[in-house]
């Protein structure tokens, strides 16, 4: 390990010296005048303490790599403990979102709690002994050709604003997600509206709307979920549903819907599938459209594949739905008034308050600056290696934490390729140094 540190040392310091007498990287000078001194770090740095962040730094350190994790929040999975609903359970069966090396306690149910997850993944950083770094978020990650290296500004997101780091490091793993900030849509009146408008990152439980009627924007997972605790705190909502949605069951013939849909997908191929899961979801929970649900053209997993819409799995609010509990708008909001919503069609209707299940969008383009890998849209092209600067990417595949694990694998293993490399290449390096005639003793020969 040392002999890797000091390696890295030399290598910057020498490239450091080349760029004082290159006219060329003009550019590069001064990049640290307002933050200390850089720190060399061996292994790669993680960029998220999320459960891609913690999956990704314990297979590494499976193998004997150290990591750096880097966490803007106060603590792991920050999404999970400060932006989610109490009511939250994993959509899918726990064992399709063990992390790897470690599975989920036999105890915990099939479909665990927030409360229980979080637990899980609080126990997976100590059993791995996963300790990120908090508080610090990070600003900027750029490759320098010059040394090779990539460069890591953070800056502190408590205490003294003042405080900044640099880092150094040869792999960079962005582990932020695609669910890293809240997507708020302005909408038209806001200023005007006599209630609480608030985005689900914030919504807690439906106590707090207790008799009032809530106007839920956003007909996801996240939003259907809202509706049915509302209704369970004796609110009234309502939902927008501007856009088609897959309603499935979250199980079908005694399997979950993801585990039938997965086994399926072993033997048949994918049209095929996404017919069978429409009819036996439609034997189950009848025509959706009826209930101002319409379905895409596109079957549940070809809609996903191509463009990471994913179904939403009934947890119980269709059948609030049906029985008018929870209302339908099948048109979009066109402006908010004081005391309520006017809808596109020419509707309107009386609102205590506004919730938006809008979702979450990636932060990358904000810190990382590799314009050749990020979308259009802030996600990630290219699976989970970018390129061959030693980039990686885990959480932007749109396949949850079943992709998480297998793609944290595999970064841990092309990582450990090339820090073997790394390692050889020393020890050789050593060995030829240490083996070299003297100048005395070559004179001697002569």
């Amino acid at each position: 390990m040392e002999s890797l540190i000091g390696s890295f040392r030399g290598e910057r310091r020498e490239a450091e010296r080349q760029q004082v007498h290159d006219p060329l990287s003009g550019s590069l000078q001064g990049l640290c005048t307002s933050w200390k001194e850089p720190l060399v770090i061996p292994g790669p740095i993680i960029v998220g303490g999320g459960p891609s962040g913690l999956a990704v730094a314990a297979c590494l350190r499976a193998k004997g790599i150290p990591s750096v994790v880097l966490e803007r929040a106060h603590c792991i999975a920050s999404l999970w403990q400060l932006k989610t609903y109490d009511r939250l359970r994993l959509h899918l069966p726990k064992k399709h979102c063990e992390l790897p090396l470690t599975p989920f306690p036999s105890c915990f149910p099939t479909y665990p709690t927030k409360r229980q997850f979080v637990a899980y993944l609080e126990a997976y950083a100590r059993e791995h002994g996963v300790r990120p770094r908090f508080n610090e978020a990070v600003v900027a990650a750029e490759y320098d050709e010059a040394l090779g290296f990539w460069r890591v500004r953070t800056a502190a997101t408590q205490g003294s604003p003042a405080e900044k780091r640099e880092y150094l490091c040869r792999w960079l793993v962005a582990a932020t997600g695609e669910n890293a900030e809240a997507v708020a849509p302005e909408l038209e009146g806001s200023a005007d509206f006599g209630g609480p408008i608030v985005h689900t990152s914030s919504y807690k439980s439906g106590e707090a709307f207790r008799g009032k009627r809530v106007l839920v924007v956003g007909c996801g997972n996240s939003g259907m979920e809202v509706c049915l605790d509302l209704c369970n705190n004796a609110a009234k909502p309502t939902i927008v549903v501007r856009d088609s949605v897959h309603v499935l069951p979250r199980e079908m013939l005694g399997l979950s819907t993801f585990g039938l849909a997965m086994w399926l997908l072993k033997w048949l191929p994918l049209r095929v599938v996404d017919a069978l899961l429409l009819l036996l979801a439609r034997l189950v929970l009848g025509n959706t459209a009826k209930f101002g649900l319409r379905r895409p053209r596109l079957g549940p997993l070809r809609l996903k594949a191509l463009a990471g819409k994913t179904p939403v799995l009934d947890a119980g609010a269709l059948a609030l739905i049906k029985s008018q509990r929870i209302k339908v708008r099948p048109s979009g909001v066109k402006r908010l008034v004081k005391h309520g919503a006017e809808f596109a069609d020419g509707a309107a209707e009386e609102f205590d308050a506004v919730i938006l299940a809008t979702g979450y969008r990636s932060n990358l383009p904000h810190w990382l600056k590799a314009k050749e890998v990020i979308e259009e849209k802030g996600g990630l092209g290219g699976g989970w290696k970018l390129g061959d600067k030693g980039l990686y990417a885990l959480g932007f595949t749109k396949r949850g934490l079943l992709g998480v694990s297998l793609d944290a694998s595999r970064i841990a293993g092309d990582i450990e390729e090339c820090w073997k490399s790394q390692l050889e290449k020393i020890k050789v390096t050593s060995f030829t140094c240490s083996h070299a005639p003297s100048r005395r003793t070559s004179n001697f020969t002569k």
